[in-house]
C-alpha cells in the first residue's frame, strides 16, 4: 500500500486576496472611495445616536410612563371614596394622557410576550417602580399599549399613547440619513461618469492608434490633466504619421535609385548570352531585387490600407490555395461564419510569410483558425526541424537568420517574421512561436500562433 502525496496548499498573501477583492476599473475603484467612507460614516453616526441619543431618550420616556403609572395606581389604592377616585382618573386623562379603568376582584391574565427593545426598557422601568404584579401589553390596541397592574382589590388597567414611549426623531433620523446619502452617492456617480468617459474616449483612441486605424481628433473633455493627456497622444499620432511617411518615402527612394543599375546589368546580361557565369550574376540580380521587395514591404508596413470585415475562413482558404501550388500538403481546419476586421492585403502578407516558413522547413503545413476569450487565434504547424526556445524571440528581429547562409532559397532575407508580427501588432495582437504537435526531422517541429483581438 502506498500513500500518495497530496499536493502542497498555495498560500496566497492577504495583499494579494484583497486586491482580487477590488474592482479593476477606473469607475469601480472611484466609487469604492466614495461608498465606504459614506458608509463608515453612516455606521458610527448610528451607532452614536442609537447609543447616546435614542437610548437615552427613550430610557427617559419609558421611566416618566412608568412613574405615572405607579402613582396613579398609589392614588387609587389610597382614595377614601369613588368621588376621589374619578377626580384622580380624569386627572390622568387630561394632565397625563392616560386612560385608567378599574375591575374589582378580577386577576391578571397570562402575561404577553414582549419583544423589542422599548417594551424590555418599559418592563425594566415598570419593575422598578411597581411593587405589584403586571402585565405588559405592547399590542393592546392600534397605538395604544396597556398596562395591567393586579392588586388585592382587582386590577388595574392603564391606557397609553405609544407616542409617550416612540420619539419621532428615530424615523426623521433614519430617513434623513438614508436620502442624504442616496442623494450623495447619485450626485458621485453623475460626477465620476463624466470625469471617466474622457479617460475611456482617451484609451479607445490610444489602442486605435497602436492598431494603425484612423484617429481623427476628438473633443478634448474632463480635467486639465486628461486634456494634456489627449493632446499630447494626437501630437504622438500625427508624429508618428509623418515618422513612417518619411521612412516609406526614403526607402522607396532607395529602392528606385537601386533598381535602375540593376536594371541595366540585366539588360546587358541578357545582350551578353547564356553562360555559367551570366546565370550567376542574373541570380545575384534577382537577390537583390528580392531582397529591395522585402525592404519595402517592411517599410510600408501596409498602414495605408483600411480595414475591413472578412470571414475568417473563406479569407485563409483564398491563402491555403495558393500555398498549395507550392506545396500540395497544406492543410486548413476553420469554422465558417467567424467575421473578424481586419487589413485583408497586410495580414494576407502575415499568413503567407509564416505559410511559406512553415514549407521552407518542413513538409507539410497545418493551418487552423478558432475564436476563445473574445481573440481569433491562427496557427500554423509545420514538421521542420524547430527553433530553439532560446531563439525564439530573436528571429523576430530584422535580418536575423539562422540559417547563416546568404542563400535566399534556404534563409530569405530575414524579414519574414518580421513583417508577420508588425502587421498582427498592428492589428493589436501578436505571433508567438511554439512547439508543434507534428513530429519533425530533427525535432519537435514549429507552430506559428497569431492571435488578433475580436
Amino acid at each position: 500500500m502506498t500513500i500518495e502525496n497530496s499536493p502542497p496548499v498555495r498560500h496566497i498573501p492577504l495583499k494579494l486576496r484583497l486586491k482580487r477583492l477590488l474592482p479593476r476599473s477606473l469607475f469601480g475603484r472611484t466609487l469604492l472611495i466614495f461608498v465606504v467612507p459614506t458608509f463608515i460614516m453612516l455606521a458610527a453616526a448610528t451607532y452614536v445616536f442609537f447609543d447616546r441619543h435614542w437610548y437615552t431618550v427613550e430610557q427617559r420616556m419609558t421611566h416618566a410612563l412608568a412613574g405615572d403609572t405607579a402613582f396613579i395606581v398609589d392614588l387609587l389604592q389610597k382614595s377614601n371614596n369613588v368621588e376621589s377616585a374619578n377626580e384622580v382618573v380624569r386627572l390622568a386623562s387630561q394632565k397625563m394622557d392616560l386612560s385608567v379603568t378599574f375591575a374589582p376582584g378580577m386577576s391578571l391574565p397570562e402575561p404577553h410576550s414582549v419583544r423589542g427593545p422599548i417594551a424590555v426598557m418599559l418592563r425594566h422601568a415598570l419593575n422598578e417602580s411597581l411593587s405589584d404584579p403586571f402585565v405588559l401589553d405592547m399590542t393592546y390596541a392600534p397605538e395604544t399599549i396597556g398596562i395591567k397592574v393586579g392588586a388585592p382589590e382587582g386590577v388595574y388597567t392603564i391606557l397609553s399613547p405609544e407616542r409617550r414611549v416612540y420619539t419621532p426623531t428615530t424615523q426623521v433620523f433614519i430617513l434623513w440619513m438614508t436620502g442624504s446619502s442616496i442623494l450623495l452617492t447619485t450626485i458621485a456617480l453623475v460626477f465620476m461618469r463624466n470625469q471617466i468617459r474622457p479617460i475611456r474616449r482617451l484609451a479607445e483612441a490610444a489602442e486605435a492608434i497602436g492598431k494603425s486605424r484612423e484617429v481623427p481628433w476628438f473633443k478634448l473633455e474632463g480635467s486639465s490633466e486628461v486634456r494634456q493627456a489627449g493632446a499630447a497622444l494626437m501630437i504622438m499620432r500625427d508624429r508618428l504619421k509623418r515618422q513612417i511617411v518619411q521612412r516609406t518615402t526614403m526607402l522607396a527612394g532607395v529602392s528606385h535609385d537601386l533598381r535602375t543599375p540593376l536594371t541595366r546589368m540585366r539588360l546587358q546580361i541578357e545582350l551578353m548570352g547564356a553562360s555559367a557565369e551570366t546565370e550567376e550574376l542574373a541570380s545575384d540580380i534577382s537577390e537583390m531585387e528580392e531582397m529591395l521587395n522585402a525592404y519595402l514591404a517592411f517599410a510600408r508596413g501596409e498602414e495605408e490600407e483600411a480595414a475591413a470585415a472578412v470571414d475568417l475562413a473563406e479569407f485563409l482558404g483564398e491563402i491555403v490555395a495558393s500555398a498549395r501550388r507550392q506545396n500540395p500538403d497544406v492543410t486548413l481546419n476553420a469554422a465558417p461564419g467567424m467575421e473578424i476586421i481586419l487589413r485583408r492585403n497586410a495580414m494576407r502578407r502575415c499568413v503567407s510569410n509564416l505559410i511559406g516558413n512553415a514549407l521552407r522547413y518542413g513538409s507539410r503545413a497545418d493551418v487552423a483558425a478558432f475564436i476563445r476569450d473574445n481573440a481569433v487565434t491562427i496557427t500554423i504547424d509545420d514538421n521542420g526541424p524547430g527553433i530553439a526556445p532560446a531563439l525564439r524571440e530573436e528571429v523576430f528581429r530584422p535580418f536575423t537568420r539562422i540559417d547563416e547562409s546568404r542563400n535566399p532559397a534556404t534563409g530569405g532575407v530575414g524579414l519574414g517574421l518580421t513583417i508577420a508580427r508588425d502587421i498582427a501588432r498592428f492589428h493589436g495582437g501578436d505571433v508567438i512561436l511554439e512547439d508543434s504537435p507534428l513530429a519533425g526531422r530533427n525535432g519537435p517541429g514549429l507552430r506559428a500562433r497569431v492571435w488578433l483581438p475580436v
